[in-house]
């Protein structure tokens, strides 16, 4: 059966106002299905999943190390841009306007126990995207998120980080439509300082500004088909 999915479109938001919606919704999500159990019932399953452009912010994963900052407290300042050391796997990355950053608080008890599979099912819906825009996406086998080549360059234009905890997941993805990419230049991003890889986006790729809005009804669509989810109304 599809997974009884609600969608939301936050706009734009601060880094921390999403990441305690994430914790509220992920926490709802734990303590009713802790409630169904402890009364031998069937817990009745919802998912969420939201899409949010960031003000510009750096996030580092648990994983990560803060070498990897490059900038200073005052360059941070002088830029405006938060800093967060957060729950998620990963290392660390930029998040800020003409990004699209989508988190899927998915109970993966409804779906399959399996980490690797569910994020190579994220990097699904991002390369079947980028298929659409006659762009071969493809995964690294030592790297999460999905990459891309242009020239003799390996880029990456989608970076992943998950968390779960009793398989109810949180965090996400960040996809990189419109981004400004000289916010990367602040960090080392992901933790690859490979001379060959670097970040790109859509718009650096396809040298024109991208619809955001028909790019988030395409991502929709393909998280839908990949995960098998059925929008509902909350």
């Amino acid at each position: 059966m599809p997974r009884k999915t609600i969608f939301k479109d936050l706009g734009t938001v601060d880094y921390q106002k999403a990441w305690d919606m994430q914790t509220e919704l992920h926490n709802e999500l734990k303590e009713k299905k802790l409630a169904a159990r402890k009364a031998n019932l069937n817990p009745e399953l919802k998912h969420y999943l939201l899409f949010v452009e960031h003000n510009h912010v750096y996030t580092l994963g648990k994983s990560g190390k803060i070498d990897h900052l490059i900038y200073n407290e005052q360059e941070l300042s002088d830029r405006d841009i938060q800093f967060h050391k957060i729950n998620r796997g990963g290392d660390i990355t930029y998040h800020g306007k003409g990004q699209l950053t989508i988190y899927p608080i998915f109970d993966m008890d409804d779906f399959y126990h399996d980490v690797h599979k569910y994020v190579r099912d994220i990097e699904a819906v991002i390369i079947q995207i980028l298929d659409k825009y006659s762009i071969r996406g493809y995964r690294r086998p030592e790297y999460t998120g999905v990459w891309v080549k242009d020239g003799d360059i390996e880029k990456k234009i989608c970076a992943i980080g998950i968390h779960l905890s009793r398989w109810v997941s949180m965090h996400g993805l960040a996809f990189n439509v419109n981004t400004d990419l000289s916010y990367f230049e602040g960090i080392i991003p992901c933790g690859i300082s490979e001379k060959t890889s670097e970040v790109c986006s859509l718009q650096s790729l396809l040298k024109q500004s991208i619809d955001l809005d028909k790019i988030k009804e395409q991502i929709k669509d393909s998280f839908q088909s990949v995960f098998d989810l059925v929008y509902i109304q909350q």
